[in-house]
């Protein structure tokens, strides 16, 4: 699905400076951890290494200096999924150095409206995210560069109308 020989995986490989991720979806529960969340919808606790090849992955770069950071574009009430991505997930990525922002678009309309999950690297490439309705993950796209200035927009807009997580959980978390 891609549309150069460029990776996802690569892009990763090679970021200078900063990696930007808009999340748009409330259920990714296809797309990996499913036996995290299934325990998380059981109650058990989460386990001392959960996520800890991402940790690692995250460490990698922001020991380095490197910015990771998210927006994801949500509405209360939170879907289980998101109360598991948000209470497990988010909260040990924290400690790998990547940052979140929340754009809680609860009674509001979403400024961000038809735009596709993405992930941008360097304010240089955009790679755009593409799941199934059941929130399977099917592939990547690396977008032509005359696409890049469009994905900087969204991501500005998208950190202009979010707030901090640790803010936003401790208003709204469960």
């Amino acid at each position: 699905m891609t549309t150069s020989s460029r990776t996802l995986d690569d892009l990763f490989d090679t970021f200078q400076h900063e990696a930007f991720r808009l999340e748009t979806l409330d259920d990714y529960s296809k797309s990996g951890n499913v036996d995290a969340y299934h325990a998380f919808l059981a109650g058990e606790p989460q386990p001392p290494h959960y996520n800890a090849a991402w940790i690692e992955e995250l460490l990698s770069h922001t020991e380095q200096g490197k910015r990771i950071y998210r927006v994801h574009v949500l509405s209360r009430p939170l879907s289980d999924y998101l109360r598991f991505e948000l209470g497990w997930g988010y909260r040990k990525n924290m400690t790998g150095g990547e940052e979140f922002f929340i754009l809680d678009i609860t009674g509001k309309p979403n400024p961000l409206e038809n735009v596709p999950d993405f992930w941008l690297f360097d304010s240089a490439t955009a790679a755009t995210m593409h799941y199934e309705a059941t929130g399977q993950y099917i592939g990547s796209e690396v977008l032509r560069p005359e696409r890049t200035a469009e994905f900087t927009r969204y991501r500005d807009m998208a950190l202009a109308h979010a707030e901090p997580f640790a803010a936003w959980w401790a208003k709204y978390g469960t």
